[in-house]
């Protein structure tokens, strides 16, 4: 389980280090993964910036910013304008974070995933017409991902989640989409393709907490409450990695509740 453990140690080192010359890159980097190790994400963001800020092209602290950025950002939950401006700011960065991973290594997965991971998280805060602006680009980037390293649970969710949510948007959002930006790609959005990606990234990772939490919710949309229940129920006992965890936990609670009693319509 992450938590304070992991935060001690980077202290620690923190603390020795200070004492000794500045931290190099690759200590930096490793001060910044106990951080993240421990749910910091503004402290493990200052350990990646340090460590740019004496290799701007380091490819690895570049898509870990991001990464750091996106977790600081769905932080982020209010609902007013300053709040809704703040976060969308923070995945913004985060997006140039991952171009930038890109430009510096192209041929790493974790850039092409970070892009697609904060501009599906801004995506959620957006209006219709936004959303389906930023979709080509997320199915793009995770199927880069993917391709690059058939393991990478999290491009998967991505593009899991990228069906879902095409499968939600209305009519309307589609047909202006079709005749604004010739947006034909939206009809490869499929219920079948939802559950498959994430069904898979549960498979590559199971004991995360969110691949699971989305993968309920998919089973609710299609109607298929045995196996939402399933996902929902394995999830309260898995260990706390991500720093929205504890909200997904409680959540998934709500949602058992709300469907109690309905049974499977496929």
């Amino acid at each position: 389980m992450r938590g304070l453990a992991p935060l001690v140690l980077s202290l620690a080192l923190a603390t020795r280090l200070s004492a000794q010359a500045q931290p190099t890159v690759k200590e930096h980097i490793a001060l910044g993964d106990s951080a993240f190790a421990a749910l910091a994400p503004a402290q493990a963001l200052q350990h990646y910036r340090a460590a740019l800020a004496r290799d701007s092209t380091n490819y690895e602290a570049l898509w870990k910013a991001s990464r750091e950025l996106v977790d600081i950002a769905k932080q982020v939950d209010g609902k007013d304008d300053a709040s809704k401006k703040h976060r969308d700011s923070l995945y913004e960065a985060a997006r140039d974070y991952g171009e930038a991973a890109v430009r510096v290594n192209p041929n790493g997965a974790d850039g092409h995933y970070m892009i697609a991971q904060s501009l599906g998280r801004l995506s959620r805060t957006r209006g219709g017409k936004e959303r389906v602006r930023f979709a080509q680009i997320i199915f793009d980037e995770a199927n880069k991902a993917i391709a690059l390293d058939s393991t990478h649970d999290g491009a998967y969710h991505v593009l899991g989640a990228w069906h879902e949510e095409v499968m939600l948007l209305s009519g309307l959002q589609k047909m202006f989409a079709k005749l604004l930006f010739g947006a034909g790609f939206l009809d490869k959005g499929n219920w079948a393709d939802a559950q498959r990606y994430l069904e898979r990234a549960v498979a590559l990772k199971p004991q995360n907490i969110f691949h699971r939490y989305e993968l309920a919710g998919v089973y609710i949309d299609v109607g298929k409450y045995s196996k939402a229940r399933e996902q929902l129920n394995a999830l309260e006992t898995l260990p706390i990695a991500d720093v929205l965890d504890h909200q997904y936990q409680t959540e998934a609670k709500q949602l058992l509740e709300d469907i109690k009693g309905e049974k499977d319509e496929t």
